[in-house]
């Protein structure tokens, strides 16, 4: 059994079926459940992601967010409640479920995730993996800017153990941090991850758990040329798409825009 977390709105629906699609193509006969966080997509929207799940052999459960669990949090258009989501998963899910695996939509699964599902956590509350690229400058840069001395993890791709975050995680000092740092966080969800528990996170290696789809070159370069076309499609589980730059949008510039659209076509012929 996968258990997915995903959390979303319904403006990033379609994109959710592209990740469903990427996942079902590359992890065949697996059992998958997926746990759609959401604060009030409408019934049509669950009911086609629902569609899709079940065509595919998976179940889908929707988890739709009480509001009132977020009155004391520090809540603006910058930060609507919906970042807290991931961060706060073991308070929200079913007390039933111990491990999940958070993707954000804007990810390719393109090789079996039960790898990383089977991982030992050595005790850690997350698994996560670090864009370091090809300089430590912006990790020294947010260790700098967070007080932390572990590198920057992208919360793109979270391992969580939630029974030990039920016990760790405490929402009240997760807001209370949020309201303190409000002027310096500048991607509130992640800096809160590493400001708060950067050391209780097991590092995954990100050219295979997270592939920051922008820096083919500087995997490349890191691997002295190993880590060409051949070698992602053969080896990199989870493609991310980071950035503004998307490949559902006009104009993407990166290498693996064309494979986003192979899926996003596939997904099209099979829920039309």
């Amino acid at each position: 059994m996968l258990r997915l977390l995903v959390t979303l709105d319904q403006n990033y629906l379609p994109q959710l079926q592209v990740l469903l699609t990427s996942v079902a193509v590359n992890n065949p006969g697996e059992n998958v459940e997926v746990y759609l966080m959401h604060s009030g997509i409408p019934t049509e929207g669950l009911e086609k992601v629902g569609r899709q799940c079940r065509a595919a052999g998976y179940t889908l459960f929707p988890v739709r967010v009480d509001p009132a669990f977020f009155q004391d949090a520090p809540v603006t258009k910058r930060y609507p409640q919906e970042m807290y989501y991931r961060l706060l998963a073991p308070h929200l899910l079913p007390e039933n479920l111990h491990r999940i695996l958070y993707l954000d939509p804007d990810i390719l699964v393109i090789n079996p995730l039960r790898p990383l599902w089977e991982i030992d956590l050595q005790g850690k509350l997350f698994a996560a993996a670090a864009h370091t690229g090809m300089t430590d400058i912006a990790n020294s840069v947010n260790r700098l800017r967070l007080g932390t001395d572990s590198d920057y993890y992208n919360s793109g791709v979270l391992l969580m153990d939630l029974d030990a975050g039920r016990k760790e995680i405490v929402p009240q000092e997760v807001f209370a941090f949020s309201a303190e740092h409000r002027a310096s966080l500048l991607l509130p969800d992640q800096d809160i991850l590493n400001a708060m528990y950067s050391g209780r996170v097991l590092p995954l290696d990100d050219a295979v758990w997270n592939y920051d789809a922008r820096n083919y070159n500087s995997y490349l370069l890191r691997s002295s040329g190993k880590a060409d076309t051949d070698w992602v499609i053969s080896n990199t589980a989870i493609l991310h798409f980071c950035g503004r730059a998307k490949p559902w949008k006009p104009g993407y510039p990166y290498r693996f825009g064309i494979l986003y659209k192979h899926y996003a076509r596939l997904t099209q012929r099979g829920n039309p």
